[in-house]
């Protein structure tokens, strides 16, 4: 009996080292593992907030299409684009077919009939839409770029229309079922009634018919230190070398990866030369490993919009484009800010260059400001262009550090045909019916 006893008790100690050994390695179901393939990444100290995919696509304008050439903009984070954005995310889009661009007169369609228009800038992959929307997988635009999703009533027929546009800017691709109805749509045109009008100018961009009232906060910043990212970035950071660069940077590596820090700029640049070589990437799978490097490797500390800018059978190169509001932050040469950029090598980061500085919430100080509108902006719009062609016309952010936090200015950022950019100041609304100012020489080649 004893014997039996005993051997009871060696069995359920040998059970007991075998779960416990279990758990050490890959923790309780639901939670990381400890363990990582070369494709995941080792979670660190916490520095900002985490984010899904679904949260970094979004337009970046909605248009109000009213008829009798009437148009509105809403702009994210307004009230009535995250209430139209929110409907349209349930709503189901299939069965489509393909149409040539030359297929109908958009223009003519633009001024005359009720709808709503949702720019993507730059694009987002069909299969990163599937995510936020509710597109039945479709081989006819699965590999598809889509920049615009433009939902409208045909008056002739009162017969509802879901088009969407292909980034290349030569085919559209019609929903030929979808779930909304005329008066689905007009009740959503119906929100922009008493909005701020625009005009279309050109068949390219929009103006607005009178001033635009907006606001210049100053927000609480903060500033990662060095000894953060180095904890964040390296798997030892006690074995990394310091290097001082002539330009002032500092250079932080373990004879495989690098981290550059330039306190002027209060910037980062971390590389990865390790990451896999050649062949086998797929951009959709490198930009979900682009979000989730970002989770562990600094996070979040805003909203952020993401923008493919390039891919191939290589690499993927992806950035995220800060939001204050209802505005993206500019990052410019002379002030870096407002952007994360990643190379993605077979979903393995090997460049990660983001600012040090970061928006801790909470505004110091905010006062109303006006940017032109009208007449007045389009006089500055043919000072400032010279005689080119512009292809859009956005409000922005440009960042301005103060003691402990940022002032975010609007603008107008005007962007050219030949990808050239320069912008055109807001002022207080106290003289907003004064002279407006125009940034000298502050055109880049972006």
């Amino acid at each position: 009996m004893k014997e039996r006893l005993k051997s009871w008790t060696l069995i359920l100690l040998v059970a007991s080292s075998l779960v416990q050994t279990y758990f050490l390695i890959y923790r309780l179901p639901g939670s990381d593992s400890v363990l990582t393939s070369e494709t995941n990444y080792v979670k660190t100290e916490s520095m900002g907030q985490e984010k899904k995919i679904e949260n970094l696509v979004f337009p970046d304008k909605m248009l109000i299409h009213q008829g009798e050439k009437k148009h509105t903009i809403f702009y994210p984070g307004v009230t009535f684009y995250d209430l139209i954005y929110t409907r349209l995310e349930s709503r189901s889009f299939n069965n489509f077919q393909r149409r040539s661009i030359q297929s109908a007169d958009w223009a003519q369609i633009r001024s005359e009939n009720e709808g709503i228009e949702l720019s993507f800038s730059g694009g987002v992959p069909v299969s990163l839409l599937e995510r936020v929307m509710r597109l039945t997988p479709d081989s006819v635009f699965q590999g598809e770029m889509i920049n615009r999703i433009w939902i409208y009533i045909d008056e002739k027929n009162a017969k509802p229309h879901a088009l969407f546009f292909s980034a290349r800017g030569d085919v559209v691709y019609e929903a030929r079922q979808f779930d909304m109805t005329v008066e689905d749509i007009r009740q959503h045109v119906n929100f922009g009634k008493n909005a701020p009008l625009y005009e279309l100018v050109n068949n390219q961009y929009y103006i607005p018919v009178d001033d635009l009232e907006t606001t210049q906060p100053v927000v609480y910043a903060g500033l990662f230190t060095t000894e953060q990212m180095q904890r964040n970035l390296f798997f030892d950071p006690g074995i990394t070398r310091n290097i001082q660069e002539k330009d002032g940077s500092q250079i932080y590596t373990d004879s495989k990866r690098s981290l550059q820090i330039k306190q002027e700029q209060r910037w980062m640049s971390y590389t990865d030369p390790s990451a896999p070589g050649a062949g086998g990437s797929s951009p959709i799978r490198d930009v979900l490993a682009a979000v989730d490097f970002v989770n562990q490797h600094g996070g979040w500390d805003a909203s952020y919009q993401m923008k493919l800018r390039s891919s191939d059978e290589n690499r993927t190169n992806v950035m995220f484009q800060q939001y204050y509001g209802a505005y993206p932050v500019l990052d410019t040469p002379s002030f870096r800010f407002g952007t994360i950029s990643l190379q993605i090598q077979q979903e393995t980061a090997s460049v990660y260059e983001r600012s040090l500085l970061y928006l801790k919430g909470g505004e110091q100080s905010s006062k109303k400001v006006m940017l032109p509108g009208g007449e007045p902006l389009k006089k500055q719009l043919e000072t400032v262009g010279k005689g080119k062609t512009i292809r859009d016309l956005t409000p922005v952010y440009q960042p301005e550090l103060t003691n402990d936090g940022l002032k975010l200015a609007p603008e107008w950022r005007v962007t050219f045909g030949d990808g050239s950019v320069t912008e055109i100041l807001a002022v207080p609304v106290t003289t907003a019916s004064n002279t407006t100012q125009t940034k000298p020489d502050r055109e880049t080649k972006r």
